[in-house]
């Protein structure tokens, strides 16, 4: 498929893309079932409103890509690359995210309730307004991440690195934050949501 062409409200089922180089290709509105990524590359692609059910990215690879407002169910990320993409309001339900390396970008609003994201590197991620409620970030390393408004209700964060995260609007009361690794600004902040006075 060339990267001039775009693809508007279809249904693509069981499509095979395994190994395939898809460059800037634009879909908008598309549903895609059960269709294998495996091993694809796109580079300055946009996926608009998309929906995706079942498949598989595993191993592929994605620069500059952007998923807006898309929906994620049962998708397998295994050892997929996300390098400086968007995935703004975009949902992720019962999905493998791990491994999963991820370089930069724009992840504001993202759904990831209750999702293992263990041990991954968001080192610098943006992630303002994304719900983590319920998901499992232990050993996460969310260092200068963008967490302001962020949703941790009941988030577990232990070991999880967040010195140099942005944390305004965030209430880590709920959280659980054993050996958690924060800085002054953390510390404060966490501080001020039990009550104490920080002068």
């Amino acid at each position: 498929m060339s990267s001039s062409e775009d693809v508007e409200d279809q249904h693509l089922r069981e499509l095979d893309l395994y190994g395939e180089d898809l460059g800037a290709v634009r879909y908008v509105g598309c549903t895609f079932t059960d269709v294998d990524l495996t091993d694809a590359r796109t580079a300055g692609a946009v996926f608009e409103r998309c929906t995706f059910h079942g498949g598989r990215f595993n191993a592929s690879t994605h620069v500059s890509t952007a998923f807006v407002a898309c929906e994620f169910r049962r998708v397998s990320f295994f050892d997929a690359t996300l390098e400086g993409c968007k995935l703004t309001a975009s949902v992720f339900s019962e999905c493998t995210l791990r491994p999963l390396r991820v370089v930069g970008g724009v992840w504001r609003g993202v759904t990831l309730r209750g999702t293992r994201l263990a041990g991954l590197d968001l080192t610098g991620l943006d992630l303002r307004e994304a719900d983590l409620s319920l998901s499992d970030l232990t050993g996460t390393v969310l260092r200068d991440c963008r967490l302001d408004d962020a949703l941790l209700r009941e988030t577990v964060l232990d070991g999880a690195d967040l010195r140099g995260a942005t944390l305004d609007g965030v209430d880590l009361t709920t959280a659980r934050l054993r050996r958690t690794k924060l800085d002054l600004a953390g510390a404060v902040h966490l501080a001020e949501l039990h009550g104490a006075l920080v002068d």
